[in-house]
């Protein structure tokens, strides 16, 4: 029998569930069910044995290593195709020593090992990775263990770096200048001298030049950017239970939102031996969200930088001449709706600009094209059809020569599934590295001659195998998944299910999660795990090994299902514009379709009785459900929910929402339907959250009381954007166990320990 036969859905439907049985399943919500999946959590986790992750490449690309999980633990292994793959060290030398010297116990096969990376040295193989807030280094042949050095402390993910800061110097490539800012100016010395000569005299306080100076090859020519300074916007969270005092403490982090006034940035061209400086015209880069990726030609000719317009309908990549400081367009996007700048862009220059290659969706889906550099004008499509380039790894200029990532492309397959392509500059050979039906995740070797292969399904467990990067033959089989444990405990695969949308033609994909006890004849209640973020697609397309949370959930008597609606990503222009300024929409009508015609299909899935949870984006469609669409979602637990995309922050929201800031953010803000609520609701929100503004909770909650709503609302001290962890969990399974089974959960002191 074919090894993917053993774990087909209606093989695992039939696997023996006695293991599991309780008495008094059958109407779910029971204590009952709360300790089987409490067991089903138990039996599954890092059970799923040999399943590689963490897989990395030696620099010279000889051998490539990974962590799996076996019945021991955790172990790491090597593989260089040359015999068969075998364990990369022994972990109990390392172990004792990490355990003296984070002065904590260390077990052999729970290594607390962060980013390891494993590379050849002069005793050897030699270890790289993090643990207990430093970098180390270990050497398995002698055993030896060292601290590199203490790790950075992290940073806001919007802090800036940008603020006059006199002092750091920038040497020129040939060491004779240095370029510093000064006094808020651009300022210039011989490396070996000390006379300071300004170069600019047109900065201050609130348009100053940033520190991130960038000399040209030649060292005669100096690029700096003034930014004028915008004034910023601060998020203001309220710590009621600090750890360290007993008073709350008020804290602020800068937090631009949707319509605030940006930074605005100019570049000048200086030319050192003239002590010249040509400020570029800014009527191609003046409605700006922001200027990104400054870089010289190699001859000196020119600088590049990439013009992102607010409102992200307009994306260019300009040229300024090195000499006269003219900027001219190479490369110009523009969109009706939004061009996905985060995601669906790339660019390669090739021979120093002579050729760029540059991702588009410019024909309705996301493609390569190549054009010539001197003139900005497209030599030819690379890649075209209906299905997408998901990420370009590797450029060959000499072979001329593009590895890519895309879906969508094999007929008959679920479209969202990953594989790998090479193809060449003009279009032609372009080969499928990677036949098989599933989803697969690459690493290459340093040279890219050769690939670890991991693929899977939701309902195909892992093989790994290692594979000529250039044919996609495969030279060794490196791991096949040993899932016993899950048969053993009764673990069903989920099933994938696709079904016509709202046009009645674009088919949208999801999966179905059963309980280990299902039965046909029975009717569950059907609960849908939200995410619709446009930045995205989200249902899961690999084998679930780490993701438990959905077959816990099922084990109360439900069937909980995840689906992709229009408005996500990863497919046509088309399928992604539907979120356009109505992030509302959420691909509701998409969804309700989906589940109807899955309730056809399989009658048990009662969609009479649906409920719906999410966090984030996830918050805010999970609450629009009952909101927007009560008819048909009955209960929904939202967690910092994104309520009013006003009050967000403004880089994911005005990518979707869009700008100037009008009425159709208003209509699409939760709060505008409080009145409409009909379902149950739980809201949660961490109260330090940072990344989506806890007001946004709180005033849907203040619009639903004015409203006289009933529904819950439960604020987690100290936790920042989350779901609510093992509290949250518990919270969100028992409030479905009330409105959807109608039963009593059972009191929090009768369930096992998590």
């Amino acid at each position: 029998m074919p090894f993917s036969a053993l774990f087909r859905p209606t093989c695992l439907a039939a696997l023996p569930v006695a293991a599991l049985a309780i008495p008094g399943y059958g109407q779910g919500g029971q204590l009952a069910d709360y300790q089987r999946s409490a067991a089903l959590h138990k039996q599954l986790y890092h059970t799923a044995y040999r399943i590689p992750n963490q897989v990395s490449w030696q620099a010279d690309g000889q051998a490539a290593y990974y962590a799996i999980y076996t019945p021991k633990g955790q172990e790491y292994w090597q593989t260089d195709g040359t015999q068969p793959p075998r364990p990369a060290f022994d972990p109990a030398p390392l172990a004792a020593k990490l355990s003296a010297a984070l002065k904590q116990p260390v077990a052999a096969y729970q290594l607390p090992l962060g980013n390891p990376k494993f590379d050849t040295g002069a005793a050897g193989l030699l270890l790289t990775f993090t643990a207990g807030g430093a970098e180390w280094e270990y050497a398995p042949a002698t055993t030896a263990l060292r601290q590199v050095r203490k790790q950075a402390e992290g940073r806001y993910w919007n802090q800036r770096d940008d603020q006059d800061e006199s002092g750091r110097l920038v040497y020129s490539p040939d060491s004779a200048w240095v370029a510093f800012t000064k006094n808020y100016n651009v300022y210039v010395r011989p490396a070996k001298g000390k006379e300071e000569t300004p170069l600019s005299f047109d900065g201050a306080a609130n348009d100053y030049y940033a520190n991130n100076l960038q000399w040209s090859p030649d060292s005669k020519k100096l690029v700096g950017i003034r930014i004028r300074r915008n004034a910023p916007h601060t998020l203001y969270l309220l710590r009621s239970s600090p750890p360290d005092q007993l008073q709350p403490k008020l804290e602020s982090r800068p937090y631009p939102k949707p319509g605030d006034v940006l930074p605005q940035q100019q570049p000048s061209l200086f030319l050192v031996a003239e002590k010249k400086q040509i400020p570029l015209a800014m009527n191609l880069f003046a409605q700006q969200f922001n200027l990104s990726r400054p870089e010289w030609r190699r001859d000196s000719r020119a600088f590049t930088f990439e013009y992102n317009e607010r409102g992200h309908q307009v994306y260019r990549v300009l040229e300024a001449d090195a000499t006269t400081g003219r900027v001219r367009p190479l490369i110009e996007e523009r969109s009706p709706t939004f061009i996905t700048y985060s995601s669906k862009l790339f660019r390669h220059d090739v021979a120093d600009g002579q050729e760029i290659i540059w991702l588009s969706e410019r024909d309705g889906w996301n493609h390569l094209y190549r054009y010539d550099g001197r003139t900005g004008q497209v030599k030819n499509q690379i890649t075209k059809g209906p299905w997408v380039v998901r990420q370009v790894l590797h450029v060959d200029d000499n072979a001329r020569t593009i590895l890519f990532a895309a879906s969508g492309r094999d007929a008959g397959q679920d479209p969202y599934l990953l594989h790998y392509y090479r193809v060449n500059f003009d279009g032609s050979h372009l080969t499928a590295l990677t036949p098989e039906n599933a989803n697969h995740a690459a690493t290459f070797s340093p040279d890219y001659r050769r690939f670890v292969d991991v693929y899977s399904r939701v309902d195909l467990p892992p093989v790994a195998v290692l594979r000529d990067a250039t044919t996609g033959a495969v030279l060794q089989t490196v791991e096949q998944a040993d899932v016993a444990a899950w048969q053993q405990a009764g673990w069903r695969a989920p099933e994938v299910f696709s079904a016509k949308g709202r046009d009645g033609q674009t088919d949208i994909w999801g999966i179905i999660v059963r309980p280990t006890n299902f039965d046909p004849a029975r009717r569950y209640p059907v609960i849908e795990n939200i995410y619709a973020g446009p930045h995205d697609s989200f249902v899961p397309k690999s084998f679930m090994s780490n993701n438990l949370a959905m077959h816990e959930l099922a084990e109360l008597g439900f069937v909980v299902v995840q689906i992709d609606g229009m408005g996500t990503s990863n497919r046509s222009k088309a399928f992604h514009d539907v979120c356009w300024k109505d992030l509302k929409d959420a691909g509701f009508p998409d969804r309700i379709k989906w589940l109807e015609a899955a309730a056809r299909h399989d009658p048990a899935l009662d969609v009479s009785r649906v409920g719906i949870y999410g966090t984030s984006a996830g918050g805010q469609s999970a609450a629009g459900g009952v909101l927007l669409h009560p008819e048909f979602y009955k209960a929904a637990v939202a967690s910092c929910g994104c309520h009013d995309n006003r009050i967000d922050k403004m880089w994911w929201n005005e990518q979707w929402m869009g700008y100037p800031i009008g009425p159709h953010y208003a209509a699409c803000a939760n709060v505008t339907y409080a009145s409409q609520l009909r379902g149950n609701l739980l809201l949660m929100v961490g109260e330090m959250d940072d990344n989506v503004d806890p007001a946004s909770t709180y005033q849907l909650a203040d619009a639903l009381i004015k409203a006289s709503k009933d529904f819950d609302l439960v604020v987690l001290p100290n936790q920042g954007h989350t779901s609510g962890g093992e509290f949250g969990e518990r919270k969100r399974r028992d409030f479905f166990v009330r409105h959807l089974l109608k039963q009593t959960p059972p009191a929090w002191s009768e369930l096992p320990a998590q």
